[in-house]
């Protein structure tokens, strides 16, 4: 029997505790999972690779079925074909995540039609917090450590906390 492997993509800048559930409930669903850091083209990015690689590792020691790779400009499916993975996990808060996760998961449906998306909804502690919302409210000295790991909250209350 061939390895089931999975491989879920994002940016993680930065990873929050939604993503972190994400990881969990899909290394259940895989004999691996890739976790994949990516470059979106329309985002500037406030960490670096091996920073979210170590902010994700050092959440993840008790999944050993996990690695965590730089995806950095490849496409999802060429990953996929380099790691052997046949299905690609998405994770979607709402219905407008919808929309826009269905148009990833048809390109990459053209692109490698061997390819199966699965899309997790977000536990609805979850449902309303992005990466984006998460630096804003850091950037205005509110209260994050209940939506990131404690590593993250830390890091950018530093960069970006006015005083």
């Amino acid at each position: 029997m061939t390895d089931r492997v999975g491989i879920y993509a994002g940016s993680f800048d930065p990873v929050t505790n939604g993503h972190l559930d994400i990881i969990r409930r899909s290394s259940k669903l895989f004999d691996k999972l890739i976790v994949a850091t990516m470059t979106n083209t329309s985002k500037n990015y406030m960490f670096t690779y091996e920073e979210k690689k170590k902010f994700i590792e050092d959440e993840i020691t008790d999944l050993s079925n996990v690695e965590v790779i730089d995806g950095n400009g490849q496409l999802t499916t060429k990953l996929a074909e380099e790691y052997h993975a046949d299905f690609l996990i998405r994770s979607m808060r709402s219905g407008d995540d919808f929309v826009y996760e269905a148009g990833i998961a048809a390109v990459n449906k053209v692109l490698d039609d061997d390819i199966e998306t699965i899309f997790l909804l977000a536990d609805s502690k979850y449902a309303n917090i992005s990466s984006s919302m998460i630096k804003e409210v850091a950037k205005f000295n509110g209260n994050i450590s209940h939506l990131v790991p404690q590593a993250v909250a830390t890091e950018l209350t530093k960069r970006l906390r006015k005083d």
